[in-house]
């Protein structure tokens, strides 16, 4: 039970990390390209800070309060879940109470909150790009999409493996396709972060590339 809330706990406190590092990195994206004469006063290395710190805070109170008010549920169905780690939908099937109207309508709440983040996100991006098409030289345009694209790749596979997970339709549902799609957007997008962004690393591209044979 207690190692259950701790895997919940920290499940949705790096979930929410991610998310609002996104968002963040998405703003540091704007400020770059569509008002690089600000970036040193916007960004700054405080700001970032604190920015960052933000993150982190809001992301352990997201999780705090899910995970508080998900096991303060009476759970009367059964210890077993459908599932191969702990997450809110399925602990809610075990519960007998009528409070898990509590829970629904928090995760309401932060529903709108990361809805508000991905509309963020989808903004800037509008401006960026706008911002870029302008650009005259195809060299410029292309070190501006280059430093974006990682980003929007990481953004993109995280948000379509997760809106696919919740979103899907119930005739969609089954336990194999639900551990399948779990998988996909818990374990796949944490894996490929590191790899996407360092493509753009020369020493990475130096070394994925074999040596040629004389």
């Amino acid at each position: 039970y207690k190692g259950c809330a701790a895997q919940l706990f920290f499940f949705l406190f790096f979930i929410g990390a991610e998310f609002f590092l996104l968002t963040i990195m998405c703003y540091d994206r704007y400020v770059s390209i569509c008002k690089p004469l600000h970036y040193g006063t916007l960004l700054g290395s405080r700001a970032c800070a604190h920015m960052a710190a933000a993150a982190w805070a809001s992301a352990f109170l997201y999780s705090l309060l899910h995970t508080a008010n998900t096991f303060s549920l009476p759970l009367c169905h059964g210890n077993v879940l459908g599932q191969f780690f702990c997450e809110i939908p399925q602990i809610l099937k075990l519960s007998c109470s009528n409070s898990s109207l509590r829970e629904l309508r928090l995760i309401a709440v932060s529903a709108c909150l990361l809805f508000s983040c991905f509309v963020f996100i989808v903004f800037s991006y509008v401006q960026i790009f706008r911002v870029v098409l302008r650009i005259p030289s195809e060299q410029g345009r292309h070190k501006a999409f280059s430093t974006c694209l990682p980003h929007l790749a990481v953004f993109s596979l995280f948000i379509s493996s997760a809106i696919f997970a919740h979103l899907k339709p119930p005739s969609l549902s089954s336990p194999s396709l639900d551990l399948a799609v779990s998988v996909l957007y818990s374990v796949v997008p944490p894996a490929l972060n590191p790899l996407i962004y360092s493509l753009r690393n020369q020493e990475v591209k130096a070394a994925v590339h074999f040596p040629s044979i004389d």
